[in-house]
């Protein structure tokens, strides 16, 4: 597979990255530990080396998981994680903590986890409004000096921080939200991060399964599956947009490919600094993404996309609201 850098840092990984976190929550219980050690060192034999994680993906399980698949490849392969969230007894979430202090527990009880002596890159999970982005890029940088993080990077910030916190120790790479039925990063944070030299990593690049085209209004999701909640994927808004999977299939059907390889195909021509980061936990499905990166759009195939996609109006809003302030702060 193609390699890409992330923005002007030295940090190369792979054209397309594996996203984790559905492996052990998320999108329903968490699956069977060896069958998903078996497909992330597939991954790893399928060329891909950039991996996403985060200690409150189980929580603390995903960690685990892709701290033990991932052991034998160690050099050959880019971890990041997550630090941000304050995690309760039962494993809940109870709010944002990214005091200094905390973040440097975090990252030692990440390092014994991922069972590795650095994280690649370290990303604030959410901005915590209760902390300075300065006393959070400053301790991050103590322990980049450590030895113990490598790369610093930031989950759906507002621009105004992503330039406070670079001035402090360089961002590496930016993670948000970003696919074609989730453009926002496209009207400030993208110019911000072209102007600074950091690489996008879009999470979600898939429209979490719904770009692929596997889904419709009649789709049912398991109890514990969080999509459930986002008013994106209820019956009605799914079945409104269902426009904008029709127009992935019919651009994938010229160029022999599925609709979510022209989705991955889509991002991966928008910059030449952009990683998305699909999850699965299928093989095939694995394959398939990683086949995206071989898919050449063209000009004019980006110029009709671009056009048949500004006629439809996506419906419904990715987060609850209390989710969505979190972000873009």
């Amino acid at each position: 597979m193609q390699k890409r850098k992330l923005g002007k840092s030295d940090l190369e990984v792979s054209a397309i990255g594996l996203g984790c976190m559905g492996m052990s929550s998320g999108y329903g219980p968490a699956k069977e530990k060896s069958e998903m050690i078996s497909l992330l060192r597939k991954a790893v034999e399928l060329g891909v080396t950039f991996f996403d994680t985060a200690e409150i993906y189980g929580p603390f399980t995903n960690e685990e998981l892709v701290g033990e698949a991932l052991a034998p490849f160690r050099r050959q392969v880019v971890i990041a994680t997550k630090f941000g969230f304050k995690i309760g007894p039962k494993g809940e979430q109870i709010g944002l903590d990214s005091r200094p202090e905390h973040i440097k527990e975090v990252a030692d009880a990440s390092l014994k986890r991922l069972k590795s002596d650095m994280i690649d890159l370290f990303y604030q999970h959410r901005v915590d409004p209760n902390v300075p982005i300065e006393d959070v890029a400053g301790a991050v940088k103590e322990l980049i000096q450590e030895g113990k993080v490598k790369h610093f990077g930031l989950s759906e910030p507002g621009v105004q921080t992503i330039r406070r916190a670079h001035a402090v120790q360089p961002v590496t790479a930016v993670q948000n939200e970003y696919s074609l039925w989730w453009r926002k990063p496209e009207q400030e944070v993208m110019p911000a991060l072209e102007e600074l030299g950091i690489g996008f990593v879009p999470y979600s690049p898939l429209g979490r399964g719904f770009l692929t085209g596997k889904m419709n209004e009649n789709t049912t999701f398991d109890s514990s599956d969080f999509r459930n909640t986002l008013p994106r994927f209820t019956p009605e808004a799914r079945k409104a947009n269902q426009a904008l999977v029709d127009l992935l299939g019919e651009i994938a059907k010229r160029k022999k490919a599925t609709p979510a390889q022209v989705a991955l195909a889509w991002l991966l021509a928008q910059k030449p600094w952009i990683v998305p980061i699909p999850g699965t936990t299928k093989l095939k499905r694995l394959e398939e993404n990683i086949g995206a990166a071989a898919i050449e759009l063209t000009p004019d195939d980006l110029r009709e996309i671009e056009t048949a996609a500004s006629k439809i109006k996506v419906q419904g809003a990715r987060y609850p609201e209390r989710l969505e302030q979190m972000t873009g702060r």
